[in-house]
């Protein structure tokens, strides 16, 4: 498979993310939640997550967004969904590193069609920002369990 025809596949995962966003809505017996937005272009999301026995149990969003904003929550949901908060930790660290920075050896997966945003620096906060958000929000619940 060509470089066009890779940039092709990963386009066509991104619209269809964005055009169908898995998991998209409100959980509403979520253990934890957190907000995100994104000032420079406007995206705003919320992520909930229910945690049991230190495992993401159910994820999901809601908000609005451009394209790579919903895809990046879309794949993301469906990637941490069964992980333990310190394997989607680890994903999330992972995860920045390849949207920010280089790409690590690893297998990302269908998250690899994310990968691209690194050569447009503007929408780098764009794939980032549900990352941001499950982050800040399974990091509560790491904080509460050392306060108890």
């Amino acid at each position: 498979m060509g470089a066009g025809d890779l940039r092709e596949l990963y386009q066509e995962v991104i619209f269809d993310h964005n055009r169908s966003p898995r998991n998209f809505r409100k959980i509403e017996d979520a253990t934890h939640s957190a907000d995100g937005h994104n000032p420079l272009c406007g995206d705003q999301l919320t992520v909930y997550v229910t945690l049991e026995d230190g495992r993401i149990r159910d994820v999901s969003f809601i908000g609005h967004g451009c394209a790579i904003s919903t895809a990046s929550a879309s794949l993301m949901t469906e990637a941490v969904r069964g992980k333990t908060v310190d394997e989607a930790v680890a994903l999330f660290r992972d995860m920045h590193i390849m949207l920010t920075e280089n790409h690590p050896e690893k297998d990302f997966g269908k998250l690899e069609v994310l990968s691209g945003v690194r050569e447009f620096p503007a929408r780098v906060k764009c794939a980032t920002l549900a990352w941001h958000t499950l982050h800040n929000a399974i990091t509560q619940s790491m904080e509460t369990a050392k306060t108890e």
